[in-house]
């Protein structure tokens, strides 16, 4: 994958992901980008469950600080979405990453995410090599 090429997730519309309607419930689309997030960062060798260890001290998290999200169009039951995840900005302690959710070639919501590393409950100076890592996505 070439530098700052979104990544792609695809995921299918389950009844369990729609309200009563068959239309996505918003708050499913949360669920959605997170997956997104994660499987873009496993794509590039981050594993999250390691940087947390045992959860012991020092241990490392990936926090989500600030969301803003623009739905668009619905998604309805078993429409197949892909959850796409694009690098931003890259600071000391946080990242922001640009997702959309797309069907076909249509857009359903767009949304910009600024994650914050933790350790120990505070801001975590990111190291070197993570950030490395993180600028290839």
């Amino acid at each position: 994958m070439e530098k700052n090429t979104p990544h792609q997730l695809s995921i299918r519309i389950y009844y369990e992901d729609t309200d009563f309607s068959g239309v996505v419930y918003h708050a499913s689309y949360l669920r959605f980008l997170e997956r997104g997030r994660t499987e873009a960062l496993r794509a590039r060798g981050i594993d999250q469950a390691a940087l947390f260890g045992n959860g012991g001290a020092g241990a490392l998290s990936f926090a989500v600080r600030h969301m803003e999200i623009d739905w668009l169009k619905p998604a309805r039951m078993d429409d197949m979405i892909r959850v796409e995840t694009r690098m931003g900005m890259i600071k000391g302690a946080s990242l922001t990453l640009h997702q959309r959710i797309v069907r076909g070639d249509e857009i359903l919501m767009t949304a910009e995410v600024l994650v914050a590393l933790v350790a120990d409950g505070k801001p975590a100076r990111m190291p070197a090599i993570l950030r490395a890592q993180l600028e290839t996505i």
